[in-house]
């Protein structure tokens, strides 16, 4: 009977891992594109709260403020990828 068993679990294990492997590819493909979007969500959000800097329309000063707190990394991410030299009192703008 043990015997029966391991033979069945033996043709099964093929089977078994590669619908795991495949199921692991459809994951790591679908996590990357939520994460990119996630990504250009948050330049959009950057963009509405900060496009008066480019010419842009823009929300309320209040509500701007209001929202400033979940920009905090997006800000960090703008002063990166500026050229300029940046310090504290300059900004990301570089005024």
């Amino acid at each position: 009977m043990r015997e029966e068993v391991k033979k069945v679990l033996s043709k099964l294990k093929l089977p078994l891992t590669f619908l795991w492997e495949f199921h692991r590819g459809f994951e790591l493909y679908y996590t990357q594109g939520i994460k990119w979007e996630e990504e250009e969500l948050e330049n959009v959000f950057a963009l509405i709260l900060f496009g008066d800097y480019i010419g842009l329309p823009h929300p309320p000063t209040e509500l701007t403020y209001r929202l400033l707190p979940y920009v905090i990394r997006e800000l960090y991410v703008m002063e990166e990828k500026s050229t300029k030299e940046v310090s504290i009192k300059t900004g990301w703008i570089g005024v």
